[in-house]
């Protein structure tokens, strides 16, 4: 009898947490699977086969370098450009995989393996919000269903959007590349609102990348645009001393 009850507080326990992350990651799958079609439509129109577009969603699983990539391969950037290109875009996660496994010290190391495999910004952002689940009985499972949710959103929304890139109107699967600039714009312009330093480095960036246009291919412009701005921000965003 003391199995008995044994079992099922722990299947109580699973069911908790699988509800909670369940409830808490919806959100971010309603988020996440508009963009994925988006970056679906637009690889499809950069050239890549519906497995090769669906294929980087499930081992890169990067929104904003995806963007990136497929709009690199449609301008024909080389393999070497768009690696570099995307692992300075994605820098940040190592800060935040730091942060993040900080949290998750309470956790077993076979579940923060998977788990920091599906680190995104709003997987981060959501942790952050939930700490004590970790601490909590079958913990691991909210994050696990969190993670998972975030993940087969964001592929399953590729693979549909590279579905419906063969079969829409190529004029309107064309219009949609200006969501590729709307989605940076959206992330820049809050950042810009609470310090306006921000704004310089993107124009720095954006400054240096026209200029590079000049003399070399758009790929390795968008690769030294992106490094010189990034360090741009060490001196710009460096605190005034007293």
């Amino acid at each position: 009898m003391e199995t008995i009850n044994l079992n099922r507080k722990t299947v109580a326990a699973k069911m908790t947490m699988f509800k909670r992350g369940f409830t808490v990651g919806f959100p971010i799958m309603l988020g996440y699977i508009p963009i994925a079609i988006t970056y679906g439509v637009l690889a499809k129109q950069a050239g890549l086969t519906l497995t090769e577009l669906t294929l980087m969603s499930v081992l890169v699983f990067a929104g904003a370098s995806q963007f990136m990539g497929a709009n690199m391969i449609a301008l024909g950037a080389g393999a070497i450009e768009i690696i570099i290109a995307t692992f300075v875009l994605n820098f940040r996660h190592f800060v935040m995989s730091l942060s993040y496994m900080n949290r998750m010290r309470p956790v077993a190391l076979k579940w923060k393996l998977p788990l920091s495999l599906g680190l995104t910004d709003e997987t981060f952002a959501v942790s952050s919000l939930h700490t004590k689940e970790a601490n909590e009985e079958k913990g691991f499972i909210f994050y696990i269903t969190l993670t998972l949710i975030a993940y087969l959103s964001w592929v399953f929304g590729s693979l549909l959007g590279g579905v419906l890139g063969e079969i829409i109107p190529e004029v309107l699967s064309q219009s949609m590349g200006i969501a590729l600039y709307a989605m940076f714009i959206g992330l820049l312009v809050p950042s810009v609102k609470k310090e306006l330093r921000v704004g310089m480095i993107a124009l720095v960036a954006m400054l240096v990348n026209v200029i590079c246009l000049q003399f070399m291919s758009s790929g390795w412009a968008i690769v030294v645009g992106t490094v010189l701005g990034g360090l741009s921000g060490v001196f710009l965003l460096k605190e005034e001393r007293s």
